[in-house]
């Protein structure tokens, strides 16, 4: 159901989160807490402060327990509605079932803590036309081991002609948030799984505009311990910080 006068946004909350277990055994990764509150529970009041009020959570792996949290979202000011999936179904599968939408929406994994101002990146792509945009990051990974660059002989050995102990190299990546036209939803079927990086890819070889946002600021993606470990540390932090509004 629309909620008159709100945008609508998709949430991907049916991950079983592996790579987090044990703390996922018992809990799905976006209800895992942060300070007070619920990873999810603060997706939500941000999208709601952003004018998001109209969400669609697709679910699986315990979703019972965040049926049980969220009920149909008017503790929160919001809509929701739950899309089951009773097997995987990729990260882009559910589009399938939103295809009735009839306007831009948000889609976001519901695992994502920042400070990105959702509006923004909506006025953003509309203004653009693009078909679908993505909220970018940039992101520096530091290599464990030396790096040799190698001549192009075939050879017993080869000769070294650069070595580059343990580099660092700056990539731009996805958030996990993207905001998609209604067309982009007819590049979903409905009998297979299919991710986000596969509609990307079909939009890009028909010829429609995809585009990246860049925001340098907040943005912890929680998907192993380490990243929930940080999650936590910079929860603590954030005293003053438009994040803390929300989570304190």
């Amino acid at each position: 159901m629309n909620v008159d006068g709100s945008e609508q946004a998709v949430i991907l909350a049916g991950g079983r989160g592996t790579r987090l277990a044990p703390f996922t055994t018992v809990l799905p990764k976006p209800l895992l807490p942060i300070g007070n509150r619920a990873i999810l529970e603060v997706v939500v009041e941000q999208l709601s402060s952003s004018g998001f009020t109209d969400l669609t959570f697709a679910v699986g792996y315990l979703a019972h327990l965040i049926e049980a949290v969220f009920k149909d979202g008017s503790d929160y000011g919001v809509d929701i509605t739950y899309l089951h999936e009773a097997t995987p179904r990729g990260t882009a599968g559910p589009l399938a079932d939103v295809r009735h939408f009839d306007r831009p929406f948000l889609m976001m994994n519901g695992d994502v803590l920042t400070t990105l101002d959702y509006r923004e990146l909506y006025d953003a792509h509309c203004a653009a036309g693009n078909a679908l945009t993505i909220a970018t990051h940039r992101r520096s990974v530091r290599s464990d081991y030396g790096i040799l660059h190698l001549d192009g002989q075939i050879v017993d050995t080869r000769r070294v002609v650069d070595w580059e102990e343990k580099p660092e190299h700056s990539h731009v990546v996805s958030m996990g948030v993207y905001i998609l036209d209604p067309i982009a939803t007819s590049y979903v079927p409905s009998d297979e799984p299919i991710d986000l990086p596969d509609i990307v890819m079909k939009l890009l070889a028909d010829g429609k505009p995809v585009g990246a946002f860049p925001y340098d600021g907040l943005w912890l993606d929680i998907g192993r311990h380490d990243d929930y470990q940080l999650a936590i540390n910079e929860y603590e932090k954030m005293a003053g910080d438009p994040l803390a509004d929300v989570v304190t």
